[in-house]
């Protein structure tokens, strides 16, 4: 059972750094990294050049913790797509780069990413 376990994080891994290697960041296009975890959704805008997050929001900040999208849903990833293409255009950030980490683009995953666009974010 820990060989199966194992050999699945390691898929999982590969199959991440297969994405991200094709994949860089800069100060004026910044990478947005999206993770799902069990309970919740994270987004972050990355400048690999400088290593540095020029904002970050997820379903567990403030803003969203004692409300309906305190949860891993599509409605939670709208307003997170909402939410970051807000802080983007605050911060003068027009375009970005997806990385959709080992997630497939679809589902929740979609449903960010077409708020993002509507809010404002090219990619």
């Amino acid at each position: 059972m820990r060989n199966f376990i194992l050999k699945r994080q390691k898929i999982r891994n590969t199959r991440a750094l297969r994405v991200r290697k094709h994949l860089r960041g800069t100060a004026v296009k910044p990478r947005m990294c999206v993770v799902k975890t069990n309970k919740h959704i994270q987004v972050q805008l990355i400048d690999d050049e400088n290593g540095v997050t020029l904002a970050a929001t997820g379903t567990c900040s403030k803003e969203f913790r004692n409300t309906e999208f305190n949860q891993r849903n599509k409605a939670s990833a709208k307003r997170l797509g909402e939410k970051i293409a807000q802080l983007a255009v605050e911060k003068n950030i027009k375009e970005i780069i997806f990385d959709r980490g080992r997630f497939k683009y679809h589902g929740i995953l979609a449903e960010l990413a077409d708020a993002a666009r509507a809010g404002g974010l090219q990619f």
